[in-house]
């Protein structure tokens, strides 16, 4: 599995979950190597080294609905990076943990490849990460996490795969270029296709809604110092939520989050005329949140200002579409991390 990292640093750690398994699982073997290029199998020549658990063990038990964390590794790990974390199960898993659209190829292996640079032989590729949760840098310049708490247009949704183009890569590329310092944060995507603040949907692989993660996706979660709310577009155009449930809701994640001593921000709605769910009552509805957002937050990213059509601002604007009309492109979604003001975080 191929990841990107935001802060530099000088060791690092992995979080493996069994959250939603039906049963124990081991894993047997662990590795973490530096790809040849974004998105490759094949490994830099020397990179690859042993992961531990629980002291030095080469392998883990991940009990059902838990988690475990790696011991920490002396490991370069510069900023903006990829890493290729390789897991080796001897036995079956049952029930997958997994994230569903992660806009990342994982290549899966017959056998122990824990330890193989060459990337070739894989039996099948997906666009997802399995039990692999997180990973943790330590750093002596970055100082604690902003989490982006949010659904697909956070996750990266229709932004080209393994070009680390979601909006949170943008805004973590934004913070390292702009005057890097002690102090700035790194930056955890915790954003998920599909996902609602008030519902868990129908779907599985879209989660438990954004209230119920606020334990594992936020206080969960290393040096959390801030959490970008991007959410509620799905609890509109999928759920069809009226604008009174969709505010509760977020008035309650603000709430919590703001209990917890973290600094906030949320994101407007973005404009989603052309989009197979969208109507005109449903724009009133959008607009009513939004409205409640730009009056009523204390710290606001106006995501649907800066996508939105000025001469039809119930759409997004041409250059900034990936092509259904709702999602941002790669460019769109580098504007949306443009317009997050980084002295908040």
């Amino acid at each position: 599995m191929i990841v990107r990292t935001s802060v530099a640093g000088e060791k690092m750690r992995i979080r493996l979950s069994n959250a939603f398994g039906v049963q124990a699982i081991t894993v047997g073997h662990a590795t973490v190597g530096t790809p040849s290029a974004s998105g490759s199998p094949e490994l830099v020549a020397g990179s690859i080294k042993e992961l531990t658990f629980n002291g030095g063990s080469e392998s883990v038990t991940i009990y059902k609905g838990s988690e475990v964390l790696s011991d920490p590794l002396d490991f370069a790990v510069p900023a903006l990076s990829e890493l290729a974390v390789t897991l080796y199960f001897p036995t079956a898993t049952g029930a997958t943990s997994f994230h569903w659209t992660a806009r990342q190829t994982s290549y899966i292996y017959a056998g122990d490849q824990a330890e193989n640079p060459a990337g070739a032989g894989n039996t099948a590729a997906f666009n997802s990460f399995y039990f692999l949760a997180g990973v943790d840098v330590t750093s002596r310049t970055a100082l604690g996490t902003v989490v982006v708490l949010g659904d697909s247009i956070s996750d990266g949704f229709n932004t080209t795969l393994n070009g680390n183009k979601r909006w949170p890569d943008a805004l973590a590329s934004r913070i390292v270029g702009t005057a890097p310092h002690l102090g700035d944060p790194g930056v955890l995507n915790e954003g998920l296709s599909g996902n609602q603040i008030t519902d868990a949907g129908a779907f599985i692989p879209v989660g438990t809604n954004a209230l119920s993660r606020l334990d594992s996706d936020v206080y969960g979660q290393t040096g959390v110092r801030s959490v970008i709310i991007e959410l509620g577009i799905n609890d509109l155009q999928i759920a069809g939520h009226p604008a009174d449930r969709i505010i509760g809701g977020l008035r309650q994640l603000v709430a919590q989050l703001e209990a917890k001593g973290l600094r906030v921000l949320v994101c407007t709605l973005g404009p989603f005329e052309g989009f197979p769910s969208w109507t005109a009552d449903r724009e009133v509805i959008r607009n009513t949140v939004n409205a409640y957002i730009r009056g009523e937050i204390d710290h606001v990213v106006d995501m649907d200002a800066v996508l939105r059509d000025p001469a039809a601002p119930s759409k997004v604007k041409a250059e900034f579409d990936s092509g259904d009309h709702i999602h941002p492109n790669d460019v769109g979604s580098a504007a949306v991390a443009a317009a997050v003001p980084l002295w908040l975080l």
